[in-house]
């Protein structure tokens, strides 16, 4: 095969820039760049990917760090605009080096870590068109929907998990189509799951009724309670704890007129 896929799902091991300059291959060179892992040319137009091996691998989903996908994504951006790669290729497919149709160049054996990588490139805020490709996609769209998700949740009380997941990963679908590039359906669902865990466990509702839930199947010491809490209570959502302040303090204030 031409080419292949050098980062499995949800996982980034390797960087691979796309070079559309007849030297590319040696544009790491020319920008005082680390050597990467290695070069794959085409030998016709001189147009070459350069890629760089990662010491430490980076999840994208939802078990990975979001830090450091943000900072691998700045990385992966400042390497883009040093070697002038081509800012819309998606990072997904790569020339095998493996391959005789390419005149493939190994350059070092040595992965890096990222905070090596930081030290050669321009770390700055992506831009609108960075967050529209490569990792900057990753970025933008677990921003966009977490905001979505804060208040949406509210609507999806009564509701199962599975609807509200649903929901969640029906709109991560609908962000994703706004890319010019849009990202691989797994890396949508792991960012919709992610995100709905997240809300669903914080949500002052579901919280609540995952204690009643728990508080019928009763404990060794004793009986559960029948009565089932109300969710809109000032016991079940605890305001004091989101004003910083004691429970007394609060009722002390609101007893004084000051809530």
């Amino acid at each position: 095969m031409r080419y292949i896929q050098h980062n499995p799902p949800c996982m980034t091991h390797f960087i691979c820039l796309d070079i559309d300059h007849e030297h590319g291959a040696m544009r790491w060179a020319e920008e005082y760049l680390p050597p990467p892992r290695w070069t794959t040319q085409n030998p016709k137009n001189g147009h070459a990917h350069i890629v760089y091996e990662l010491k430490t691998p980076v999840c994208t989903s939802e078990h990975g760090s979001r830090k450091a996908l943000e900072y691998l994504a700045k990385i992966q951006a400042g390497l883009v605009r040093a070697t002038r790669a081509d800012v819309g290729y998606t990072n997904f497919i790569t020339k095998n080096p493996m391959h005789e149709h390419w005149r493939t160049e190994v350059w070092t054996k040595e992965a890096y870590e990222l905070n090596y990588l930081a030290d050669f490139v321009d770390l700055r805020p992506l831009t609108a068109t960075e967050k529209e490709y490569g990792l900057g996609r990753n970025c933008s769209l677990f921003d966009t929907v977490r905001h979505w998700a804060y208040s949406a949740i509210r609507a999806h009380r009564g509701n199962t998990w599975e609807q509200w997941y649903n929901s969640v990963l029906k709109h991560a679908q609908s962000v994703n189509m706004m890319f010019s590039e849009p990202l691989p359906y797994s890396e949508i669902k792991a960012t919709a799951k992610s995100i709905a865990k997240y809300c669903w466990k914080r949500d002052a509702y579901h919280y609540n009724e995952f204690i009643y839930r728990q508080a019928l199947k009763g404990s060794k010491g004793g009986k559960a309670s029948k009565r089932k809490p109300v969710p809109t209570s000032e016991q079940s959502l605890k305001p004091w704890e989101a004003l910083g302040i004691s429970r007394r303090t609060y009722y002390n204030h609101k007893k004084l007129g000051k809530f």
